[in-house]
């Protein structure tokens, strides 16, 4: 090699910058240089993480559905980000809209993914005024589309299209390795579900090489068991004349008319079956199950695998506190907690309190949040920096239909929204929803039926 050309190496975060038109293989992925300043990277990935995620009710009243907290630690979005990392894939675009704020809070940078990078890196996009109009993400499709501009900047090769909302590890390298054999147009991430559920996916039909005949949004009567994840590698040329072709469709949808269109243009599809465990959490009843069987003896889903790390942003937080008179049974317990009472089968967020007395049973407890002493909760999800009164009893009696929005509340759990306040001695049943900052007066002889809500000033459906 001359002496001119200048090489920069980092080791850990498989990134190496050449001065010269020189093309290297870094352990996961190819980086091609070309001229002293452009770089071509082969595949970059767009991360979706700008939905409201309306179906976990409250818990999205304040925060994006990505940046939901999961398994007492992290964040929904800190999985697709490990992923890409995991994988290779150093440059993510992150597209946000609904609620913000915590999201890109949490992203900053992009540190604890090691994706602050000079050449790549994480980016956050979100909606921006044009010099003739001002457009609100409209539909998946519509969101990529908008952001046209910073995908060319890297000319890709393959362009990673990612939801920031299920829970799974997938290495993207060997997605990518079956599109490349297959000389794929579109490669389409599948899992087969149960036959009975297969309405509720967008639906592949392929035949024995794994080639897509058709696509069904939603079937009624499903003529496959494939299930879309929502992820997709497109060739960079396909996914630039698709995106431009029906630049003008309303809602525009990867699902419900970017892959029709494709495939319509006889173009190469193709079908990536993944059994590994993914999970959307998308519901409050999915939302729970999943944190749950994280406490399993033997986890499905294991988050402290050594050669696939979930990476998140670590705040400086002091040592937990079990005190000599608690009792903890199968929990995940977070750091800076302080923990004098019973927890048994739940998910415990960093810096909760769970007071002398209090009992916490199958739950999920978010960071922050104070549990009074005496209080019995069982079977809740309690978001954020909720203060729980002493004498409180949490998920008490039956269940009964929702009486606010049946759709989203029709699981036995008590649901509260982020920075609410539960007097003292209250009782709260179950497929109930709180949000705001309620006061004796709220609960009619001191309790709240099961089905029933209360909803304070700024709270929506």
């Amino acid at each position: 090699m001359s002496e001119n050309v200048q090489k920069n190496f980092i080791i850990n975060s498989k990134f190496i910058h050449l001065s010269t038109n020189l093309c290297y293989n870094i352990k996961h992925k190819k980086i091609l240089q070309r001229g002293d300043n452009v770089i071509k990277k082969e595949m970059i990935a767009m991360l979706l993480a700008g939905g409201q995620g309306s179906r976990l009710g409250v818990l999205t009243q304040k925060v994006a559905k990505p940046a939901v907290s999961f398994g007492g630690k992290y964040r929904i979005i800190d999985f697709p980000l490990s992923n890409c990392i995991n994988s290779g894939v150093d440059t993510v675009g992150v597209l946000t809209q609904y609620q913000p704020l915590r999201l890109n809070t949490h992203i900053g940078i992009g540190i604890p993914w090691d994706l602050d990078r000079n050449n790549g890196g994480v980016t956050v996009l979100p909606p921006y005024e044009k010099s003739n109009n001002s457009e609100w993400y409209s539909g998946t499709a519509n969101a990529i589309y908008q952001n046209m501009n910073y995908m060319e900047q890297y000319n890709p090769e393959y362009v990673l299209i990612l939801s920031g909302d299920h829970i799974y590890k997938m290495d993207y390298e060997v997605m990518l390795d079956f599109h490349k054999e297959n000389n794929a147009d579109v490669t389409i991430a599948t899992m087969p579900v149960p036959l009975e559920e297969a309405s509720r996916f967008g639906i592949v039909i392929a035949d024995e090489d794994k080639r897509i005949q058709d696509f069904e949004e939603k079937p009624e009567h499903p003529r496959s068991n494939l299930a879309s994840m929502g992820i997709y590698i497109f060739s960079w040329k396909v996914l630039k004349e698709a995106l431009t072709a029906m630049k003008d469709q309303s809602n525009c949808d990867f699902g419900k008319h970017i892959i029709p269109y494709c495939h319509e243009k006889k173009q190469r599809l193709f079908a990536y079956e993944y059994n590994g465990y993914w999970k959307d959490v998308g519901t409050l009843g999915s939302y729970w199950e999943a944190n749950m069987e994280l406490i399993d003896l033997i986890p499905e889903f294991n988050l402290y695998e050594e050669y696939w790390k979930i990476y998140t942003k670590n705040d400086v937080i002091p040592p937990q506190f079990i005190s000599n008179e608690a009792n903890i049974e199968r929990s995940i317990i977070g750091e800076g907690t302080e923990i004098y009472g019973e927890v048994m089968n739940s998910v415990i967020g960093a810096g909760v309190t769970v007071a002398k007395g209090a009992v916490v049973k199958d739950s999920i407890i978010m960071q922050g949040t104070v549990i009074g002493a005496g209080t019995v909760v069982n079977k809740a999800i309690i978001a954020e920096n909720v203060r729980i009164g002493s004498g409180v009893e949490l998920g008490t009696g039956e269940y009964a239909p929702s009486t606010y929005d049946p759709k989203v509340y029709q699981f036995d759990l008590v649901t509260i929204g982020e920075n609410s306040v539960i007097p003292d001695g209250v009782k709260v049943g179950k497929n109930t929803a709180i949000a705001g900052e309620t006061t004796v007066g709220d609960y009619p002889d001191g309790l709240l039926a099961g089905g029933n809500y209360i909803i304070k000033a700024g709270g929506v459906k």
